[in-house]
């Protein structure tokens, strides 16, 4: 297998800075990026519906791309909350499609396939995506964490209480944050006992926490940078805002915007986003304030 840390014979940190290994492409990670995501769903909590044919996929991540994002994540099974998920057959007619449509069009693009099954994963792969992105963390599917070790393909690794279905029904947690890095160690020492070092973090906002949880893991978001790999904060839209501001996820840019802001400043890596252009502009303010104060 590749080496999966291009940046360790220099001592940097791959996931902190320097770059990580996403198949056969790399993604720079020097400064924070944006993943934007393109849900090819009927019932997606905020844009189902909107891109199920070729024309609409090429052109919302041309769109995205444009905007600056360095990553899509396509997905064609919605996890919102309370969501009962489609057959492995139909997410596999969906999605790969999909993935080879936008390889084609956009060759450079790093592309992540939003998959929670160690077969559809292989495909993916086979059809050109270079990340993994399993809502499960391997929880749902036994065979995953197995499969991605050996994989040159880059894994984010979220946590989550429960399934899609029932995750938001009262989730209880002594410490979410010990929880969820215990979680997290667990799955590490494996990959790390693998050689496998192009692992991102995401604690998992909105999937099984309560508003407090949520809250907790933001400000807690360094703590698990300093296990030493990349953090993606997704929070774009999610009832995290709604709850707080009574506003609906239409409605929710302005709240996703600052809370983005605010994971930038906790030491988030990647932004997961509907809205590319504004979290750019987010983390291109967030710098700016950062390098002035270093």
């Amino acid at each position: 297998m590749a080496n999966p840390n291009p940046g360790a014979d220099k001592g940097t940190n791959f996931s902190q800075t320097g770059v990580i290994e996403c198949g056969q492409q790399i993604l720079n990670l020097n400064q924070p990026v944006v993943m934007g995501i393109l849900n090819i769903t009927q019932d997606s909590f905020f844009d189902g519906g909107r891109y199920l044919t070729n024309e609409s996929i090429i052109d919302r991540a041309g769109l995205m791309l444009e905007e600056g994002a360095s990553i899509i994540d396509i997905g064609a099974v919605s996890t919102r909350p309370g969501s009962a998920g489609v057959s492995a057959e139909a997410e596999i007619q969906q999605l790969i499609p999909a993935i080879e449509i936008l390889r084609k069009n956009y060759p450079e693009a790093i592309i992540s396939a939003d998959t929670f099954r160690s077969a559809t994963a292989e495909m993916a792969i086979e059809a050109g995506a270079g990340i993994i992105n399993d809502v499960s963390g391997g929880t749902m599917d036994e065979k995953m964490i197995g499969f991605m070790a050996d994989t040159n393909a880059a894994y984010v690794l979220m946590h989550i209480q429960g399934t899609p279905e029932n995750m938001q029904v009262n989730p209880v947690y002594s410490d979410v944050t010990k929880e969820v890095s215990g979680f997290f160690r667990e799955r590490l020492d494996f990959f790390e006992s693998k050689g496998k070092q192009n692992i991102i973090l995401d604690p998992g906002f909105g999937f099984g926490k309560n508003l407090e949880h949520n809250y907790r893991l933001l400000a807690d978001i360094r703590h698990f940078k300093d296990m030493g790999y990349a953090v993606l904060a997704g929070v774009s839209r999610k009832s995290m805002i709604n709850k707080v501001l009574k506003t609906t996820a239409a409605e929710a840019l302005n709240g996703t915007s600052i809370i983005n802001t605010i994971a930038l400043l906790n030491g988030a890596s990647i932004l997961r986003v509907h809205d590319v252009k504004e979290a750019v502009e987010a983390i291109k303010l967030t710098e700016t304030y950062l390098s002035v104060n270093s």
